[in-house]
């Protein structure tokens, strides 16, 4: 795998890890149990890191065919 994909790819995971924290952050301000945090946060996050890792997949597959 080159080096700038690897880079990129850091990047885009430490974006993403952030990213999470602060959605986590906004729903969880205006909740009043566990419940009430987890569920929409869960399915907020979910289909965007299953994206994410699905395009790194991608990205490192079309790497390591070409």
């Amino acid at each position: 795998m080159q080096t700038n994909l690897r880079i990129l790819l850091l990047l885009a995971l430490g974006l993403l890890i952030a990213g999470t924290v602060m959605v986590f952050l906004v729903i969880d301000r205006h909740s009043h149990s566990a419940s009430d945090t987890l569920r929409p946060f869960v399915i907020t996050m979910f289909p965007v890191w299953a994206i994410a890792l699905a395009g790194a997949k991608a990205l490192v597959r079309g790497q390591s065919r070409s």
